[in-house]
């Protein structure tokens, strides 16, 4: 359905002049990448639709086939460039027994050739599509069987697909391993249910989940194309990883990690494959630059510990690697470009950290520090450094928040009004709404858009039913959008153009899945339901559960007092309100917020002591807003 076919507006004067210079001003004539993206080609699946068992289509990436020719006005010409380079699609030969699908995701899939089966690195974001794009492989490279599964990092669209390519009882079997580096069940369950309910809600926004797809919506996200929207999976690693060095072969295959937490994920490595000479940079080194801070939220990564690991990937593997892959994007060849690559992508996170720490040092706040920023011309100048997913401007905010705060010094900052309460104020003291949209609408004609979101911004938090303010707001993100290199940057301003005109379109995609609830450990589990809790509808509660695990031979203790749920492990020498005994696989119903007796024995939770105080502790509970307001107050 095209959702805003009655409501966009062509680019105006001041952005089709930004992109004409955009168009002097970069490399164009380099063709490089492009040629590195479509080499190898063994296939393509058409369609490149992929449909969930109910009929549902959970991706479709011949919905970018408008992604021909020059860039339109609409959209900024290095991030069409880069769309036009993610949206190419099919089985690629990396070097000959290493093949990778793109373009059936968000990420990459790659396939590793043993003496019989195949090692599979990454699995696409949902069952849906990691199934269709082990078809694909097979179709072409023969019936091979996977010997194991290798999780890069803690991402979902890098675990999520796992159970397209294998089952639970071949794992279980001893038939496939299942690799990951340190950490990851951790970060991989926390990231996802913790703040899942926000970073979902974010993520659709982030990902344009419910734009069209065409010149004037989504184009891609700089990183890939988009989200497919299919189930989200997980299986439990059977192998970790905890030393760089650390060698496995699996099916003939040898596979040398090095260890990368705290880069892109908390939980992340590469592998080398030295009987290729073949690099797996998982997503430490992709053709972008990449999030210090995700848009959708997350903890901020280490850019100085960034650089530091690409430093010892050269060190390690630069003087024999003749190939580079990644979980996103496409290959480089050759051992003196593949350094190269490497080189800047270190070089760009480095510069970024240390310069944004030297202004820091100097007084300037991140905003400042955002503006001030210039990348050296040798990396500005090379594509693979671009923003189209990270940026320079939020990632030098990242860097302040990592080592500062949220607080610039000013004692201004210190205790501000919220928005809503800001923007009545700023109204007001404006001389009201009306003229502040009617002196609004003269910025927009001069092209100062960035001044009219903030100062429109304040009308709609301030009178959200004023329909001349959100017009005008609406048109504002739209040409914020039309200009920004950055596909996630295009993806919020966009998204935040649709809910003012159409409404709120909630969380298309979400991660916390009922698979990744499944593996919450005990504490992990305890803790999801602790940050539900109503604060202040429970400060006069005081209850007491105890919950046995027969399985594991464990024994919590939860207690709420103060309006606060904790747990311990401690023996305690007096009796729970309530005992709920059972398995380590039937605690996640819990998390369903079935806290009745009857609810607990039908996932086969035995129930001893006063049951009313499970319905206590549920009247109690306060879940996560799927459509919280974003670009209104309410």
């Amino acid at each position: 359905m095209n959702r805003m076919a009655n409501t966009r507006k062509p680019a105006s004067a001041t952005i089709v002049e930004q992109q004409r210079k955009l168009l002097d001003s970069l490399p164009f004539s380099d063709t490089a990448d492009f040629d590195d993206a479509t080499r190898g080609l063994v296939a393509r699946r058409q369609p490149n639709a992929v449909k969930a068992e109910d009929g549902t289509v959970v991706w479709d990436n011949d919905t970018y086939s408008f992604l021909q020719g020059d860039a339109p006005d609409t959209v900024n010409p290095s991030l069409w460039r880069q769309s036009k380079l993610c949206a190419i699609e099919g089985l690629f030969e990396v070097v000959p027994g290493i093949y990778q699908v793109r373009g059936m995701d968000l990420s990459n899939t790659s396939f590793i050739e043993g003496d019989d089966g195949v090692v599979v690195i990454d699995t696409l974001l949902t069952e849906e599509t990691g199934r269709a794009a082990l078809e694909l492989y097979r179709e072409h490279r023969g019936d091979r069987p996977v010997k194991a599964i290798i999780y890069t990092h803690s991402h979902a669209d890098h675990f999520g697909g796992v159970r397209g390519f294998v089952s639970e009882e071949e794992v279980n079997a001893g038939n496939v391993k299942i690799f990951a580096p340190e950490g990851f069940m951790e970060h991989a369950i926390s990231e996802n249910v913790y703040a899942g309910t926000a970073m979902n809600r974010r993520a659709g926004y982030m990902f344009g989940a419910a734009l069209a797809r065409g010149p004037e919506g989504q184009v891609g996200a700089g990183l890939g194309q988009t989200l497919s929207t299919g189930t989200v999976t997980l299986l439990p690693p059977t192998d970790i990883i905890t030393t760089t060095g650390h060698e496995e072969v699996v099916d003939g295959v040898r596979l040398v990690f090095q260890m990368a937490p705290d880069t892109e994920a908390p939980s992340e490595m590469l592998i080398y494959l030295p009987d290729f000479k073949s690099l797996c940079a998982a997503e430490d080194a992709t053709h972008t630059l990449h999030n210090l801070l995700t848009l959708r939220g997350a903890v901020v990564r280490d850019p100085h510990g960034w650089a530091k690991y690409l430093t010892e990937t050269i060190d390690l593997f630069g003087a024999e690697v003749e190939s580079v892959f990644a979980s996103h994007h496409w290959p480089v060849w050759d051992n003196e470009r593949v350094v190269d690559f490497l080189t800047k992508q270190r070089d760009l996170y480095a510069y970024v950290h240390d310069q944004t720490l030297r202004m820091l040092n100097k007084g300037l706040t991140g905003p400042e520090i955002a503006e001030a920023i210039e990348l050296p011309p040798a990396l500005e100048n090379a594509w693979s450094t671009h923003g189209y997913y990270g940026s320079v401007n939020h990632d030098v905010k990242a860097i302040y928040q990592r080592y500062i705060g949220w607080f610039d010094g000013n004692p201004a900052s210190l205790w501000e009004h919220t928005p809503v309460e800001q923007s009545k104020r700023y109204v007001e003291f404006m001389g009201g709404a009306d003229a502040v949209v009617s002196k609004a609408r003269e910025y927009f004609d001069a092209g100062d858009y960035r001044w009219v979101a903030q100062v429109v911004n304040h009308v709609v938090f301030a009178q959200p039913d004023h329909a001349d303010a959100k017009a005008l707001l609406a048109d504002t993100y739209e040409q914020l959008g039309y200009g920004a290199e950055n596909g996630t940057w295009r993806d919020f301003y966009l998204s935040g153009a649709t809910e003012l005109r159409e409404g709120n379109f909630g969380t298309p995609t979400e991660t916390n899945a009922p698979d990744i609830i499944a593996q919450l450990s005990p504490s992990m589990l305890f803790d999801a339901i602790a940050i539900q809790i109503n604060g202040p509808k429970a400060w006069d509660e005081k209850l007491s559960i105890d919950v046995v695990l027969t399985d594991l031979d464990e024994r919590y203790r939860l207690q709420l007092a103060n309006g606060a749920l904790t747990y311990s492990t401690y023996p305690k020498r007096d009796d729970a309100d309530v005992t709920l005994t059972t398995t380590r696989t039937a605690l996640p119903a819990l998390a369903g917020g079935a806290l009745t007796a009857d609810g607990l024995a039908q996932a086969g939770i035995e129930v001893s002591g006063d049951a009313s105080v499970l319905s206590r502790l549920g009247a109690l509970l306060d879940p996560g807003d799927k459509e919280f307001a974003i670009v209104t107050p309410d």
